[in-house]
């Protein structure tokens, strides 16, 4: 892709680029005054492109299969190749339920990704602030699909037990009755 863009998803907007685009990955740091010890998360058109990425167990799979795509993010171990390319040794992945981020995917592959705000702060999800903040500081930035406006729930999966960092849109009794089934 080589490009730095902030796309619509079925939660918050994202801004983001491609997985192993490191420049690009720097200005994300930079124009969100984010610390390089926060990790991004990554996006992933479908579970071929989750393989690719991420150590996927049965636990995973299940969540994966019941939740996606849709406002999961689950932190997994990261692959070796992509460990060894961008550092990370968890990776937060997730399949938006929305179609432009996904033809995004399907055309350019995995991206690395956040909410798009300044660090700390609440996500901006209104289409003309965002044009307004950040026009001249990416390289596109797409028209809004409908979303929740609610970041995604975030489960950390380690060892077959799931820790829930952030409840989004899916609580956590959705994500232990599925563990349980």
């Amino acid at each position: 892709m080589g490009k730095l863009i902030i796309y619509p998803t079925d939660t918050v907007y994202g801004i983001g680029c491609g997985i192993f685009d490191l420049e690009n990955i720097r200005r994300i740091y930079d124009i969100k005054h984010r610390s390089f010890d926060k990790p991004l998360a990554c996006l992933c058109a479908d579970l071929d492109q989750i393989k690719q990425i991420a150590v996927i167990d049965e636990p995973a799979l299940k969540l994966i299969h019941s939740l996606m795509p849709g406002a999961l993010t689950l932190i997994l171990k990261t692959q070796k190749e992509v460990e060894e390319k961008i550092g990370y040794k968890t990776i937060g992945v997730r399949i938006p339920n929305c179609s432009t981020a996904r033809e995004l995917l399907l055309k350019n592959g995995p991206m690395l990704t956040t909410s798009v705000n300044d660090s700390g702060s609440l996500p901006m999800n209104q289409y003309e602030d965002i044009l307004k903040r950040y026009r001249d500081l990416v390289d596109e930035i797409y028209p809004p699909e409908p979303s929740s406006a609610v970041a995604s729930t975030v489960v950390l999966l380690k060892d077959g037990t799931a820790e829930i960092l952030r409840e989004g849109t899916i609580k956590k009794e959705t994500i232990i009755e599925l563990l349980n089934a």
